[in-house]
C-alpha cells in the first residue's frame, strides 16, 4: 500500500520514511482519541495507523468512552480553549476526572510510545505505567480560557512532548518540547482520489444540486467555530448579484453533542431558499464528500476558530480555490491570491466569492497552485514521517526522575 504513494511524493521521500521507521522496529505505539469516526482526528488515524503497521511498527488505536455529560464538558473545554472565554457545565472538572478514572482503569496503556489526541483523554497521563507519552493537540490553544487551560495544564505538563499544528499555537508556559506537525490528507483515499465526472454529477443530482450552475460548498461539522451562519450570510450577499447555489455538508460525531443544536440554528437561518442545501450525511460518506468538493465552483471554510481544517487541503488537492477564515491553521493552507483568499467577515467572503465566480482563469490558477501546495506540505506521508520523527526523538529523551 505505502508503495503506491511513491508516484505522488517520489521514491526518495518514501525511502526516508522507511529508514526512519526502521529505527522504531520493536517499539509498541498506541494512539488514543475520543471518537472512532467523524472529524479530522479520527479520519487521520484511520489512515495513519495502518501505514505505521505496514512499516513494521506495532501500532494500536483506542477510543475512550464517556456519557453525554462528559462530552458536553469536553465540548465546552474545546470551545473555551479556542475562543478565550467559556461557560462550563456545573461540576465540569469532576465529570472530566471521573471519566479519566474510568477509562484509565479500562484501557490497556502498556505501550512504549503513546500519542494522546486532544483534551478529551489528556488526563489519562495519570495512569502512565511506562513509556513515553506525547500530547497531540489538534486545536488552537494560543489564547485559551485560563480556568480551563490551567486545569488541563496540570496534565499536559506531565507529558514528555507536545505536538501542535501551527507555530502560532505554541505555548510559552510549557517547558516540554513542542513539535509543529500540521495535519494532512490521504490522496489515495476514497474522499480524495480522482473520480469520474459522471459520478460527480450523479451524486449532485441525487441531492437535488444542479451541476450546471455555480456552487459554493462548505464541508464541516455544524459547529459555531465553523461559522455556518456566516456562510449563509455570505451566500445571501452573493445571491443578490448572481445565480449561485450553496451546499453545506456536515456529519454527526459522537463527541459533539452541540451539533444538532447548531444544525437547527442553521436551518432556521437558511429559511425556505431552495438553492441552499444543508446536508447531514453519515460519517464516512467519503465518496459523496469527494463529489461535492469536485463539483464545487468555490470551496469555503469560513471558520472563526480552527485547529487546521482538513477540508481546505481536500479542496485544494482537487484544484478548487478556497475562501477561508483567517484563523488557526487555515493560513498555512490558504495563501492570499496564490491558493485562495483569507477573510474575517461574510462581506469579505462575499466579495471574493463574486470575484472568483466572475474570473474563471483566476479560479484555475489558484486551483493548480493549491494542488501543488498540498502535494508538498499536507499529504499523509509527510505527517507519517513527522510522527515517526517525534516518536523517535521523544523515545530517546531521558525520563525525568
Amino acid at each position: 500500500m505505502i508503495e503506491k504513494y511513491a508516484e505522488i511524493i517520489g521514491e526518495d521521500e518514501l525511502d526516508s520514511i522507511v529508514k526512519i521507521a526502521e529505527k522504531l522496529k520493536g517499539v509498541s505505539v498506541l494512539h488514543v482519541n475520543s471518537t472512532p469516526s467523524g472529524g479530522g482526528v479520527a479520519e487521520i488515524l484511520s489512515k495513519l495507523v495502518p501505514l505505521m503497521r505496514e512499516l513494521g511498527i506495532e501500532t494500536d488505536w483506542k477510543v475512550i468512552r464517556g456519557d453525554k455529560d462528559f462530552f458536553t464538558v469536553t465540548k465546552s473545554f474545546h470551545n473555551s480553549l479556542q475562543n478565550g472565554f467559556g461557560e462550563l457545565p456545573k461540576g465540569a472538572f469532576e465529570i472530566y476526572n471521573k471519566w479519566q478514572e474510568i477509562n484509565g482503569n479500562e484501557l490497556d496503556l502498556d505501550y512504549d510510545i503513546i500519542f494522546i489526541h486532544d483534551p478529551q483523554p489528556a488526563g489519562l497521563i495519570k495512569f502512565r505505567k511506562k513509556g513515553k507519552w506525547i500530547w497531540r493537540c489538534h486545536i488552537d490553544i494560543s489564547n485559551p480560557y485560563e480556568p480551563v487551560w490551567n486545569f488541563l495544564k496540570q496534565y499536559v505538563q506531565q507529558y514528555d512532548s507536545i505536538i501542535i499544528s501551527s507555530p502560532v499555537f505554541g505555548r510559552d508556559d510549557l517547558i516540554k518540547p513542542q513539535y509543529i506537525v500540521p495535519p494532512s490528507i490521504d490522496p489515495l483515499s476514497i474522499k480524495n482520489r480522482p473520480i469520474p465526472e459522471i459520478t460527480v454529477r450523479r451524486i449532485l443530482y441525487k441531492f437535488d444540486v444542479d451541476p450546471d450552475r455555480p456552487i459554493i460548498t462548505q464541508v464541516s461539522r455544524f459547529d459555531r467555530a465553523k461559522d455556518p451562519l456566516g456562510v449563509i450570510k455570505t451566500y445571501k450577499l452573493v445571491k443578490r448579484h448572481t445565480d449561485v447555489q450553496l451546499v453545506y455538508v456536515g456529519s454527526p460525531a459522537s463527541d459533539d453533542p452541540e451539533g444538532e443544536i447548531v444544525y437547527n440554528e442553521t436551518v432556521q437561518a437558511a429559511g425556505s431558499d431552495k438553492d441552499i442545501k444543508l446536508l447531514m450525511l453519515p460519517p464516512n460518506s467519503d465518496l459523496e464528500i469527494n463529489a461535492f468538493q469536485r463539483g464545487a465552483t468555490i470551496v469555503m471554510q469560513k471558520s472563526i476558530k480552527e485547529g487546521f481544517g482538513l477540508t481546505v487541503s481536500e479542496a485544494l488537492w482537487k484544484e478548487k480555490p478556497v475562501i477561508g477564515g483567517n484563523t488557526g491553521g487555515i493560513p498555512l493552507q490558504v495563501i492570499n491570491n496564490v491558493t485562495g483568499y483569507l477573510v474575517t467577515t461574510p462581506e469579505e467572503a462575499a466579495h471574493y466569492t463574486l470575484y472568483l465566480l466572475r474570473n474563471t482563469n483566476i479560479r484555475e490558477r489558484l486551483g493548480k497552485n493549491g494542488k501543488e501546495h498540498v502535494r508538498k506540505n499536507f499529504l499523509i506521508t509527510r505527517e507519517l514521517r513527522d510522527y515517526l520523527m517525534v516518536a523517535s526523538l521523544t523515545g530517546s529523551q531521558q525520563t525525568p526522575t
